[in-house]
């Protein structure tokens, strides 16, 4: 007599032959031990899988990659809702993604800027600042000793400019520096004008002048002053906060003293400023982050939801944000690098960067509405209050990451 017995009960695979553990002679049944934890491969091995097990340990980038990208800028609140239903190993982790997308990014722009000065420039840029220099138009108007000399030096040095703009015509990115050429003698001219007007002794520079102040050859003495008018001195006029500790008020005075003497060399590299302040936006950016989910956690309180739900949602924010950003500034380059003969493809491009620009806040809305599932009124309030607040405190996230980069050149 036969009965039902059911399905074999399934075991595990027998381990192939002769796969066993290097290190502790333990039969394997995956890519590691189960008994002493060595993985079965090592560094002895070719050095492209060593490249991509790096990437895919430090940032998760592997096929999950192309699954998450899509959805994260496509698809609002998707990568968070999917997160909280548990479905969580098709994509990368939220703090991985936004540190990639937040490097690649910031780099890209970084990049972008000093390409886009390179255009600006363009290629006849050196002879161009060799010729205007070769009448050194910077030494004829500081040692202008008349209105007239003065005067004289800037027609010079602008009908100079002119014939240039002349030679190099058709020639792309000459034009906007001649331009910042021509303004910049006008300037200068300008300022020395109004200097001979005052008089002598503001004309004359006191080379053995030293108040405190920093200086250059090019410029006037630069001056910090605060509250009562007079010029800020580390010693004689120091900044002093009241109440405070005195080895506080020693470190205020510090860097106010490197912030002075940094504007000159802003002065003679205004990129060196960009470069810090750029490179220190990320970090103001995951400062924020918390700060964001302690708003999400407030407006959501009666939600009864953790707070690190929140902060998922404000990693996956993010970067979305940090993605934007990089596609912006690559549909901005591609526009710049296409000239002005591709009339048709740069008005493409152009609707496609205003889509964007229409898409971050729109995006950003229906995430919200998604994720908590609240009615149109109060999810509409929430997002305007909670996204006003956050403008604030990114604008003083990002003036105090101007005085930092300010100081720390």
């Amino acid at each position: 007599m036969q009965t039902d017995q059911g399905p074999p009960a399934v075991t595990a695979a027998p381990p192939a032959t002769g796969a066993a553990c290097a290190n502790c002679g333990t039969p394997l049944l995956g890519e590691h031990c189960y008994a002493c934890g060595q993985p079965v491969r090592g560094l002895v091995r070719h050095f492209s899988s060593i490249i991509g097990d790096f990437f895919d340990s430090v940032f998760e980038l592997d096929s999950r990659i192309f699954c998450t990208l899509a959805p994260l800028f496509f698809r609002p609140g998707r990568l968070s809702s999917e997160y909280f239903a548990g479905r969580r190993v098709r994509y990368v982790s939220p703090v991985r993604l936004y540190v990639f997308l937040s490097l690649v990014a910031f780099f890209v722009a970084q990049v972008s800027m000093h390409l886009d000065a390179e255009v600006a420039a363009g290629p006849a840029d050196a002879e161009i600042a060799a010729d205007v220099a070769g009448s050194d138009v910077g030494a004829a108007l500081r040692n202008a000793a008349t209105v007239e000399e003065a005067e004289r030096a800037r027609d010079a040095a602008l009908a100079e400019i002119r014939a240039a703009r002349g030679d190099a015509a058709g020639v792309p990115g000459v034009g906007a520096a001649l331009t910042v050429a021509e303004e910049t003698v006008e300037r200068s001219a300008r300022e020395r004008i109004e200097a001979l007007q005052r008089g002598a002794d503001d004309a004359a520079p006191d080379d053995d002048a030293s108040d405190g102040a920093s200086s250059t050859d090019e410029g006037e003495p630069v001056h910090f002053r605060f509250g009562d008018g007079a010029n800020w001195d580390p010693v004689a006029n120091p900044v002093e906060v009241a109440g405070a500790p005195a080895f506080f008020n020693r470190w205020l005075n510090r860097q106010i003293g490197r912030a002075q003497e940094n504007i000159p060399r802003i002065r003679d590299n205004p990129d060196a400023f960009v470069d810090a302040l750029v490179g220190a936006i990320p970090t103001t950016l995951f400062v924020l982050l918390p700060v964001f989910a302690l708003m999400l956690k407030a407006a959501y309180l009666f939600k009864r939801r953790l707070y690190m739900e929140h902060l998922i949602v404000a990693l996956h924010s993010h970067a979305f944000l940090c993605m934007a950003l990089l596609v912006g500034v690559l549909l901005y380059d591609l526009n710049t690098w296409l000239g002005p003969k591709s009339t048709a493809v740069q008005a493409v491009l152009g609707l496609l960067q205003a889509a964007l620009y229409l898409w971050i806040p729109v995006y950003l809305l229906l995430a919200q509405k998604r994720i908590y599932a609240q009615g149109w009124p109060m999810t509409l309030l929430k997002y305007f209050v909670i996204g006003n607040l956050y403008v604030m405190l990114l604008s003083l996230g990002l003036v105090a990451a101007s005085l930092t980069s300010l100081v720390a050149m």
